[in-house]
């Protein structure tokens, strides 16, 4: 049957023979849609929707192939992943250590003094066959000229002895705020900085490296836009990044915009920059600048995600949980008031219940003077959050996105935690039973992988990237649910629901055709499934394989020694998807309980460090396989 906003209207463009996931309200398939200035016309059947076409109409068979809504990120640190992503070596999905130190190595040999070779996360040690990070024999190896950064996730990074010497850290630097550096017996650092427990000290250590001139920022945004694309992301919500400086550090996002050459659409929000000095922050961007302020591709949405630096609840779950400070309740009052005061939507990550409540308190104590009256705003994250306070977060009117972390994360949260706990981190049925908006994202680029392909796979399979199952299946999502999450639900965090998110009339025509069907390949497959024709604003904007004679030029790649260029970057739609190969006995006992490396397998002490809280029973389990585990 025919859905269409008039009949016979012509379009522009015409794919048909497909299986199309609409994900309308009914959950309706469809095999044919048209497409007229950027939006569908028509849905349906392919003889009602090939009526559309005319002589000038683009048509596309789709050869069969599944197609679904352009995913929507809603948690993606867009602007601050492209203004770097030329810089960084990717290791997502690389299925084993050797893999990665071979990709780093061919990097290293390219870049040219003073810049550095960095891999700026989206890892996990658990995803290599190895079971382990790199060792400072390893990277000093590899560079003993040029600094190394390798970044794990948001909890800690590898830096070499050049990085080391570029940093000017030594046996008498002190440990960085939020930080620590692990030394050796006579005090020197090791080369492991650990996040304790804000990942900012990550970034402030990198942020002392090279930067790229405004024009390879430029290039380096275009072409973190293609990578998305590639993996069927035709929108991102900007979640605010740390230490971001608007307007400047958002030239480049804005340059291309300009140019109408932005392939993924970005809502972005802003954030305190100073500690100690929110408030100012928010009433400086409060004065340049307004939500909605923009155009469907790139336009302001809120604040956030960092309201109050002392306000802070990453839950880095290699560390403690940590209380937050008395005095973040009247500061954090100040800071939503004004916010609510001007109608700024607002976005506030918070991992643990017991954090979560006390913002809550805060929230409700603002709404009874300052009434939220409909006010969009959220949490992110929420591994921990209660069935009491979900209640009180509908009841306020908020919503929550999800990310992955679990997946990356899981076995450090099963030591610290439980598994039992682990069951319902987060408890996203329970979310969605209460009524919320729920979206989903994958918090990357440090602390996950973009790869929107791994977080729906943890969804629905319950399993983390390093294989261990953490949900039964009371508490994992089907298929359609889960992609429901990363379409229409996350619509609803940069206020596009009735926009973006679904495949019907007079809605955005963004799409991803799949390189196999999502909704019946092998689970464990899904990772590393990937788009081969992406469309944005009825545009192709990525093809490959049978639909490559109708792909965009590609821009060329700035500058000329970037990885980007010389295939440094994994493919993030491999992510997970590989199957690899099946560790030692040792290495398992090394893995499960939290000990990254064997001694026993190489020579010299490894440059590790005990990742979960059960360091000594590890060690007794790789004893009882011969092997000698050191943690620093």
């Amino acid at each position: 049957m025919l859905r269409a906003t008039e009949p016979a209207r012509s379009a522009d463009l015409v794919v048909f023979n497909g299986k199309i996931a609409t994900q309308d309200e009914q959950r309706s398939f469809v095999r044919a849609l048209a497409v007229k200035d950027g939006t569908i016309v028509a849905t349906g059947d392919d003889r009602d929707v090939l009526r559309h076409a005319h002589d000038d109409t683009t048509r596309i068979d789709l050869n069969g192939r599944t197609v679904i809504p352009g995913l929507i990120d809603a948690h993606l640190q867009a602007i601050r992943g492209g203004m770097n992503f030329n810089l960084e070596v990717r290791w997502d999905g690389v299925p084993s250590l050797a893999d990665a130190l071979e990709l780093l190595g061919r990097q290293v040999r390219r870049t040219p003094a003073p810049q550095w070779a960095r891999v700026a996360g989206g890892w996990t040690a658990l995803q290599f066959a190895e079971k382990r990070g790199p060792t400072a024999a390893e990277l000093n190896a590899i560079a003993p000229d040029t600094p190394v950064f390798i970044q794990h996730l948001a909890d800690s990074a590898w830096l070499n002895a050049a990085a080391l010497r570029a940093l000017g850290y030594g046996r008498d630097t002190p440990d960085p705020p939020g930080g620590e550096l692990r030394r050796d017996r006579h005090g020197r650092p090791t080369g492991l900085l650990l996040a304790r427990p804000d990942p900012a000290v990550l970034g402030a250590a990198l942020a002392r490296a090279p930067v790229l001139d405004a024009d390879d920022r430029v290039n380096s945004t275009r072409q973190f836009m293609r990578a998305l694309n590639r993996v069927g992301v035709t929108s991102a919500i900007d979640a605010g990044g740390d230490g971001l400086a608007y307007p400047d550090d958002y030239a480049a996002v804005a340059t291309l915009a300009r140019r109408g050459e932005l392939t993924t659409r970005i809502a972005y929000a802003l954030g305190a920059r100073h500690a100690g000095r929110e408030l100012d922050d928010f009433a400086k961007w409060i004065a340049l600048t307004a939500p909605g302020r923009g155009d469907a591709f790139l336009r302001a949405s809120g604040a956030g995600e960092r309201l109050l630096f002392s306000a802070v609840d990453l839950g880095n779950f290699l560390e403690p949980r940590v209380d937050l400070p008395a005095s973040v309740d009247a500061e954090l009052a100040a800071i939503v008031r004004l916010l609510v005061r001007h109608r700024w939507p607002f976005r506030l990550h918070a991992t643990y219940d017991e954090s979560i409540g006390r913002f809550l308190d805060v929230f409700e104590a603002v709404d009874r003077d300052t009434p939220f009256d409909g006010l969009r705003w959220s949490f992110d994250r929420c591994e921990t959050i209660s069935d009491a306070n979900i209640a009180r977060v509908a009841a306020l009117g908020g919503g929550i996105t999800v990310q992955p972390r679990m997946a990356f994360q899981g076995e450090a949260f099963i030591a610290r935690h439980g598994a039992a706990a682990a069951t319902r981190a987060p408890p996203i049925r329970a979310m969605l039973a209460a009524g919320l908006p729920v979206g989903a994202g994958s918090g990357a680029t440090g602390a996950a992988s973009y790869n929107p392909f791994v977080a729906l796979y943890w969804m629905v399979s319950g399993r983390s990237v390093g294989g261990t199952a953490l949900y039964p299946a009371r508490n994992r999502l089907g298929r359609m649910e889960a992609l429901r999450r990363y379409t229409v639900g996350s619509a609803w965090f940069s206020a596009d629901e009735h926009r973006k998110g679904a495949l019907v009339p007079g809605r955005y025509a963004d799409f991803a055709v799949l390189s196999d069907d999502y909704f019946t390949v092998d689970a464990r497959r899904i990772p590393a499934l990937s788009s081969v024709l992406t469309v944005v604003d009825g545009k192709v904007v990525h093809a490959e394989q049978e639909f490559s004679p109708l792909a965009p030029p590609p821009p060329p790649v700035s500058p000329a020694w970037s990885p980007v260029a010389a295939g440094g970057v994994a493919d993030a739609a491999d992510a997970g998807g590989r199957a690899a190969p099946h560790a030692s006995a040792a290495g398992d006992a090394c893995a499960a309980s939290g000990i990254d490396v064997c001694r026993a397998h190489s020579h010299g002490r490894r440059f590790a460090r005990s990742r979960y809280p059960t360091a000594s029973a590890a060690a007794e389990r790789c004893e009882a396989f011969g092997g000698c585990c050191v943690a620093f």
